[in-house]
């Protein structure tokens, strides 16, 4: 029928037909070989002679085992599979093989037997010969990364798992299988959040919907569920999986198993703790004594009787002194320690409260010199919060700058409203903190102050009050210049 369609657009002129269907087979991309009973090459196209680096009288006429490399045709027996067509006129298609001609790199080649028959009988064969050298080499080179992707993930020691855009599972690696004892046939197919405790699926949803809108990985920490029933706390990392249009198509997570870190992380603050607590003990023991000293001696010559009255009195009242001041150190401490949480919390104008601040400090700053500025808002800002404590705590802030000026200077005091809450600024033009020091202000008993000037619990228990009230506290300082400390408030 294809001939008959040719001959029709040739019309009655064979020789147009012959060049028509000559300018066929030299345009196709395909070699093409005609092969005689005596296997015999009577025609080769253009292709052909061009790859195989022959001229045409190297081929025409000559055996198909002179064409073809020796190779070839003792490897696929090409001559036996050419007879076995002309005996059979029945086609052998899609069959593989390697040619190497003079000079040139191995090629590969797919290649047809097809009888070319005539009322029957088959006069000559068709070998159609197409190069997919580098199809095939793409193959290989898309295989042998493939295998080294697999064996990157299944290396890992992290977690690496893929799903569909609704959390089915569709791989699960090595790493996986170990941490959850569920092995990947067991896992495939199956919901992800499945694998994740229950409280944690709600959080988890909303991630990969999140991943559906935006193109950025989200991350968090959800604990996943072993075969037993155990609890992994996991780092994780969620990514989008796009297909070749870019249009998301799944989800690759990536998860780190915290459980050593978290042992370490408490192994650290139990040492932080028993440290703090040696040094809170030696602060209390150092912070005491002092007065006891003076309470011990001041009891030893009221044992004398003959001491005179005026002594008498004044031996009463350093021991009522010391008394007193050991009680204030031990009620600051408990204050530090255990801040209670039943303190009376109400909406608070914190305006107002560090107006009073300032109010009862004034006199000192008169006394030290101390210039202050105060840069408030006019209208009310609210927090809430217990205003005492609040008073108490930018007290101490105040008079811990002035303490830094001893020979005078400046303090300003600013309050604006950011997207972090209320913040108050307390700048001093005082002698600053050295780098080494900076990092243990907040430290109980930590004190610059000279030996009698101060207990070193007054930064604590601002530090303490605000941890209290959901804030947070910042300190910046240049030693010889000046200190900012910052405090953050929660907004109502």
């Amino acid at each position: 029928m294809a001939m008959t369609g040719l001959k029709l657009l040739a019309g009655d002129d064979p020789h147009r037909y012959e060049d028509m269907f000559g300018m066929f087979i030299e345009s196709i991309p395909s070699s093409v070989l005609l092969i005689n009973r005596e296997l015999r090459v009577i025609f080769a196209n253009h292709n052909f002679i061009t790859k195989s680096r022959r001229s045409q009288q190297e081929v025409i006429g000559q055996k198909l085992e002179q064409v073809l490399p020796e190779a070839i045709i003792e490897h696929i027996d090409i001559t036996s599979k050419v007879r076995e067509v002309f005996a059979k006129n029945q086609a052998i298609r899609g069959d593989r093989m390697t040619y190497r001609a003079p000079g040139i790199p191995i090629r590969t080649y797919y290649y047809s037997i097809l009888p070319f028959a005539w009322r029957g009988d088959v006069e000559n064969i068709i070998l159609l010969l197409d190069d997919v050298t580098e199809q095939v080499r793409l193959s290989e080179e898309v295989r042998r990364v493939e295998r080294h992707l697999a064996g990157v993930v299944e290396s890992a020691r992290d977690v690496v798992l893929s799903t569909d855009s609704e959390g089915v599972v569709l791989t699960w690696n090595t790493a996986a299988e170990r941490l959850t004892d569920y092995p990947s046939w067991q896992v495939k197919g199956k919901s992800f959040f499945e694998r994740c405790v229950p409280e944690a699926s709600e959080a988890l949803r909303n991630v990969f919907n999140q991943l559906r809108i935006v193109d950025s990985p989200q991350t968090g920490e959800w604990d996943v569920l072993t075969r037993n029933g155990n609890k992994i706390p996991i780092s994780w990392v969620f990514s989008s999986m796009e297909d070749e249009r870019g249009e998301p198509v799944g989800v690759v997570a990536v998860g780190r198993d915290l459980s050593e870190h978290r042992k370490l992380e408490m192994q650290l603050l139990q040492s932080q703790k028993l440290a703090a607590l040696g040094v809170m003990a030696g602060g209390i023991a150092h912070e005491i004594r002092n007065p006891l000293a003076v309470c011990s001696s001041a009891a030893q010559f009221l044992k004398n009787p003959d001491i005179q009255h005026g002594f008498r009195e004044e031996c009463v009242s350093r021991i009522l002194d010391g008394i007193h001041k050991a009680s204030s150190i031990i009620e600051n401490l408990l204050r530090f320690a255990r801040p209670s949480s039943s303190l009376e919390m109400n909406p608070v104008n914190i305006v107002d409260v560090i107006e009073d601040a300032l109010q009862l400090v004034s006199n000192q700053a008169k006394i030290g010199k101390i210039g202050v500025k105060a840069d408030l808002p006019k209208e009310p800002m609210a927090v809430y919060g217990n205003g005492n404590l609040l008073q108490q705590m930018f007290v101490n802030l105040l008079l811990n700058a002035f303490n830094s000026m001893p020979e005078g200077g400046s303090l300003t005091v600013s309050l604006r409203s950011g997207s972090e809450g209320a913040l108050i600024s307390i700048e001093d033009s005082g002698c600053g903190i050295a780098p080494e020091h900076l990092g243990k202000i907040f430290d109980p008993f930590f004190t610059l102050s000279p030996v009698g000037k101060g207990t070193g619990l007054g930064l604590s228990i601002c530090y303490s009050i605000v941890r209290q009230h959901m804030g947070n506290i910042e300190v910046q300082s240049i030693e010889g210049e000046g200190t900012v400390f910052t405090v953050y408030l929660p907004l109502l």
